[in-house]
């Protein structure tokens, strides 16, 4: 069985180009189905659809709905797969409908807690200015966690205020940066970054204490760390600086298809969650200004 998983994220790498996060998700998830077949005797994957039900169901009493989503996609698309390669003579998974996620609002900071988490990091120390080139950049541009570490040098057209952003699916976008943005990485890359190389020296804008590619898990920790101090208590990870920005942006006029194309999203569909934080917002100004709001 791990054998025809192996072949399969193969497959998303080479033909279909799935971002890499993508990869190890359904990845995982397969290996969680597999070695559930595993404790129940199974050499091979099952063709009936009430075995892979059984399966959903348990997965549903222990997982998010949105981690259940994601695993009926990684069987949806395996067993696709499976069907082509002949290993089996029916696609079970078309009988099993995706259940519908809630829709959730994604936390956002407000401009003043935006200002409180920039100013946290101590700037005359590499580390310090390095986190807040980082942050300026996200809340800047609504570059994924993943794709502010994956930057290169070359990437940066600081001179024009402009990236060269790969992201999921490795599509290629152009991305504006602000001016105050542009000088804070500018400053970072002049006085931090050399400081921080060993030998060994990437391509990646973004280094570590010890000179390697910063990684997600890295700024994740490091924003965890910052707004703690600040005395947020939302729930801040680095998806909300995206959030944050996309947010501003139809706040202050900015066109959904802008935004669309800013945040790299392939459906407008996943770019309409921020409508409705903007039509908060709206209503909240609505309420205060209007003499009988």
């Amino acid at each position: 069985m791990h054998g025809l998983i192996a072949d399969f994220i193969h497959y998303l790498n080479v033909e279909r180009g799935l971002a890499k996060a993508t990869q190890t998700s359904y990845q995982q998830d397969l290996i969680t189905f597999s070695a559930w077949l595993a404790a129940r005797k199974r050499r091979t994957f099952p063709e009936e659809f009430g075995t892979i039900q059984s399966f959903l169901k348990e997965q549903n009493a222990t997982k998010a709905p949105a981690s259940v989503s994601r695993m009926i996609s990684a069987l949806r698309k395996f067993y696709r797969f499976l069907l082509r390669e002949g290993a089996i003579s029916a696609d079970p998974m078309t009988k099993i409908d995706t259940p519908k996620r809630a829709q959730h609002l994604p936390a956002t900071l407000s401009s003043q807690e935006v200002d409180a988490l920039m100013a946290k990091p101590d700037t005359d120390k590499p580390l310090g200015l390095r986190d807040r080139a980082i942050f300026e950049l996200m809340y800047a541009t609504g570059l994924r966690v993943s794709e502010v570490v994956d930057l290169r040098l070359d990437q940066l057209h600081l001179a024009m205020n402009l990236l060269q952003v790969t992201g999921k699916g490795d599509k290629e976008r152009l991305v504006p940066i602000s001016p105050q943005a542009t000088q804070w990485v500018d400053r970072y890359l002049q006085e931090a970054r050399p400081k921080l190389l060993k030998r060994v020296q990437p391509k990646n804008v973004f280094v570590n204490f010890h000179g390697g590619p910063m990684t997600r898990q890295g700024i994740w920790k490091n924003l965890k760390a910052y707004i703690a101090s600040i005395g947020i208590e939302k729930d801040v990870t680095p998806h909300t600086l995206r959030h944050s920005f996309a947010t501003r942006l139809l706040e202050n006029g900015a066109d959904l298809r802008v935004v669309q194309e800013l945040l790299g999203h392939s459906d407008i569909s996943t770019t309409q969650i921020y409508t409705h934080l903007s039509n908060q917002h709206l209503v909240a100004v609505y309420h205060k200004t209007h003499p009988r709001g």
